[in-house]
């Protein structure tokens, strides 16, 4: 598939040649500029700025080696195409080594032409212009190009014109929260808050509290009133992610908060009503977990009104140049770099990467070669690298240990049922010091007593 219009820059000092690849090029509704020199070319290249360069590698004066180079010095994400008799094939290979797209060798074939031209576009194109200019404000923050994503953002925004609950489906990584929030801001909840929580990353014995809210004295440690996430989402939009891993007790009491639209906070004998619009996400199997009776059937169809799945990146790669350039210029800021982008074999090594984790994988795998590249341009070594190790969240060691630290806790208080005393005792911490963690991680020990 071409990108119609593209502007292309043809360097060959053949006439005959020139004339024949305009012809076909213009053919495939490209936009053509030719030059018959290295020095031609880069005067071209520095004041028409084309979206490819097409070079003979044979050029009178510097050939088409010495061009590439300069290329890559001065505008690094520009990809080049080589055309070589096979007297020049050694160089051609060294070159894409180098960072050259790819070469071809005379006579070429004119449909391989067209189709390593389409692939290199593809791998170099901007966002579309639309999205930038912010037209869509809605989906701004999803980033794509995909005839998949299309048809999911069309009805995604269908879909937020009413109030009907929805089911994300999809696999790990791949936006489910993103479009979650593009839902909410297409709706007319958009002027009122949009609030997430993970159901399978909060302590069981904090869930409820969390969700419904509690009243002073509900449970030890209560000291005050706590409204749940149902109330301070009022009047917009409530993401249960990963609601497969809701405890059966807790769907049950859901079950009775959608359907009678009120919440009852612990240790209140009142129900307060609340007009909030559920989206939930799963990457689970609900089918086979209600089969299994993990999953409740009437909870199932309370919140399956509508269903979208997204797919997974590697069903979309067309995105993948995007999306990486994207996280590029956001870690750039984050690190304090001066990056440019990414040279055109590494970019090539993601588009072609199997991606399991998804668009987050992809971010991981940003921010890390980031975090280590010496050069503004990103050079496929790190790429192969991120790709063979596995893929992590960067986090600062502060945060690593924050993270660390809260987890630790929350085992250490699931295991004493809530006794602070035994719960000290196991860190080796005295109880005053072991109260200050807990009230750093807003964590407080009556939500894990057993009777809770």
């Amino acid at each position: 598939m071409t990108q119609a219009g593209a502007h292309l820059l043809v360097v060959d000092d053949d006439a005959d040649m020139l004339r024949l690849l305009t012809m076909r090029l213009a053919a495939a509704g490209y936009r053509v500029s030719t030059a018959t020199s290295a020095e031609a070319a880069l005067t071209q290249v520095d004041i028409e700025r084309p979206q490819l360069v097409l070079s003979d590698v044979r050029l009178p004066g510097r050939d088409g080696l010495a061009l590439f180079d300069d290329i890559r010095a001065r505008h690094p994400s520009l990809p080049v195409i080589l055309l070589t008799a096979h007297g020049t094939i050694p160089d051609a290979v060294e070159a894409t080594e180098r960072g050259v797209f790819t070469y071809l060798t005379k006579p070429f074939d004119g449909k391989a032409l067209l189709d390593k031209i389409a692939q290199a576009l593809a791998l170099s194109a901007p966002a579309p212009t639309a999205q930038r200019a912010g037209e869509n404000t809605w989906q701004a923050d999803i980033i794509s190009r995909s005839s998949r994503m299309a048809e999911t953002l069309a009805e995604a925004r269908m879909i937020a014109q009413s109030d009907a609950s929805v089911m994300l489906r999809g696999e790990s990584g791949t936006g489910k929260e993103m479009l979650a929030q593009a839902i909410h801001r297409a709706s007319s909840r958009a002027g009122h808050p949009f609030i997430a929580v993970n159901c399978g990353a909060i302590p069981e014995a904090l869930l409820e509290s969390e969700l419904f809210g509690h009243m002073k004295g509900a449970f030890t440690d209560a000291v005050a009133n706590h409204k749940g996430l149902f109330q301070a989402a009022e009047g917009g939009t409530l993401l249960l992610d990963e609601i497969g891993d809701m405890p059966l007790a807790l769907q049950i009491k859901l079950l009775r908060v959608l359907q009678e639209r009120v919440v009852r906070p612990l240790g209140s004998s009142q129900s307060i009503p609340v007009n909030v619009r559920i989206i939930s996400a799963t990457h689970t199997d609900l089918d086979a977990a209600m089969a299994d009776g993990q999953f409740r059937t009437d909870l199932y169809y309370r919140l399956n009104v509508v269903t979208l799945t997204l797919p997974p990146l590697s069903e979309r790669r067309e995105d993948i140049p995007l999306l990486a350039n994207h996280f590029l210029v956001k870690l750039a800021a984050k690190y304090g770099k001066r990056l440019s982008g990414f040279a055109p074999e590494a970019l090539k090594a993601l588009a072609t990467a199997a991606w399991p984790g998804n668009v987050r994988q992809l971010y991981n795998v940003v921010e890390q070669v980031c975090a280590l590249t010496t050069t503004p341009l990103i050079p496929l070594a790190l790429i192969q690298r991120a790709l063979r190790a596995p893929s992590v969240q960067v986090l600062s060691l502060a945060e690593a240990r924050q993270r660390f630290e809260r987890e630790y806790l929350v085992d250490l208080l699931k295991l004493t049922d809530g006794n602070v005393a035994d719960a000290a005792r196991l860190a080796d911490r005295n109880r005053t010091e072991f109260y200050r963690l807990m009230q750093k991680h807003g964590l407080t020990p009556g939500h894990f007593k057993a009777d809770i």
